[in-house]
C-alpha cells in the first residue's frame, strides 16, 4: 500500500468512525433520555446523521473524497470513477472505521449502549420483511448516491454544495425509512454497532446483515448508472476535456 493510499484509507477509517459516534450514537442518546424512539427523537436522530455527514465530507473529501461508505465505493467503481485495485483496501477501512465507532460509542455511554438498541444499531421492525428491507434499503440508497452523483461527481453542480445536500439526503432517508430497517444505507453502518454489540455481550440479528448489504448496492449501483443514462454528466467532462486539451482537470481519487 502506497502512503498516498495509506493516508486515504486511514481518512476512511476515521471519517466512518465520527459517522458511527454521532449516528448511531445519537440513537443510544436518545434512548438515554427517553424509553422509546418517536418521531420526534427519529427526525433529530436524522438531523445528527446529516451533519455529520456533512462534517466529514468537508474534512476529508479533498483527501479520500469522503466515501465513508462501501455502496459508494463500489458504485463509483462499477461506473469506472474509483479505480478497483483501491476499492478493497478503502471497504476495509470503512468497516474497521465503524467497529472503532461503535467501540467509542460504548467507551463513551457504557454497558447501556449495548442495552440500549444495541449500540444504536439497525434491524427489521416486526413486520417489516426480509424483501422489503432490502427494497427499503435499496430506494433510500437510490436517494443518496443520486445526491451524490448531482452534487460530488457531476463537474456541473454548485461548487461547494455537496456535503450540505448529501447530508440532508441522509437525513431525509432516515426520516422516511428509520422506522422499518433503521435506513443504514451503508453496509459498515450496518456492520460497526452490531460488531460492537456483539463484542459486549449484546444479541444481534446477524441473519439480517445480508438485507442492508444487498439493498445498499443495488440502490447504489442503480443510481449511478441511471445518473449516467440520464443526466449524461460525462458529456460535461468530455467537453471540458475538448477546451482544455491535454491539461484538464485530474481528480485523483476523488468521487
Amino acid at each position: 500500500m502506497t502512503s498516498t493510499l495509506f493516508r486515504r484509507c486511514a481518512a476512511e477509517m476515521v471519517g466512518t468512525a465520527l459517522l458511527i459516534v454521532f449516528g448511531p450514537g445519537s440513537v443510544v442518546a436518545a434512548l438515554t433520555v427517553g424509553k422509546a424512539v418517536d418521531y420526534a427523537a427519529l427526525g433529530v436522530i436524522g438531523l445528527s446523521f446529516g451533519l455529520v455527514v456533512a462534517i466529514v465530507i468537508y474534512a476529508f473529501g479533498s483527501t479520500s473524497g469522503a466515501h465513508i461508505n462501501p455502496a459508494v465505493t463500489l458504485s463509483l467503481a462499477v461506473t469506472g470513477r474509483f479505480p478497483w485495485r483501491e476499492a478493497g483496501p478503502y471497504v476495509l477501512a470503512q468497516l474497521v472505521g465503524s467497529v472503532l465507532g461503535g467501540v467509542v460509542v460504548v467507551g463513551a455511554f457504557g454497558r447501556a449502549a449495548v442495552d440500549r438498541g444495541n449500540v444504536g444499531g439497525v434491524a427489521f421492525a416486526p413486520d417489516v420483511s426480509y424483501g422489503q428491507a432490502i427494497l427499503v434499503e435499496a430506494v433510500a440508497t437510490y436517494l443518496l448516491l443520486l445526491a451524490i452523483m448531482g452534487t460530488a461527481v457531476d463537474r456541473r453542480a454548485p461548487v461547494g454544495w455537496a456535503g450540505l445536500i448529501i447530508g440532508l439526503s441522509v437525513t431525509c432517508l432516515v426520516v422516511v425509512f428509520g422506522p422499518l430497517t433503521g435506513a443504514a444505507v451503508n453496509p459498515a453502518r450496518a456492520f460497526g454497532p452490531n460488531a460492537a454489540a456483539s463484542l459486549f455481550g449484546g444479541s444481534v440479528a446477524w441473519v439480517q446483515y445480508p438485507a442492508y448489504v444487498v439493498g445498499s448496492l443495488v440502490g447504489g449501483i442503480a443510481a449511478a448508472l441511471s445518473y449516467d443514462l440520464i443526466a449524461r454528466p460525462r458529456d460535461a467532462d468530455e467537453a471540458d476535456e475538448a477546451a482544455q486539451g491535454t491539461q484538464g482537470d485530474v481528480i485523483g481519487s476523488r468521487p
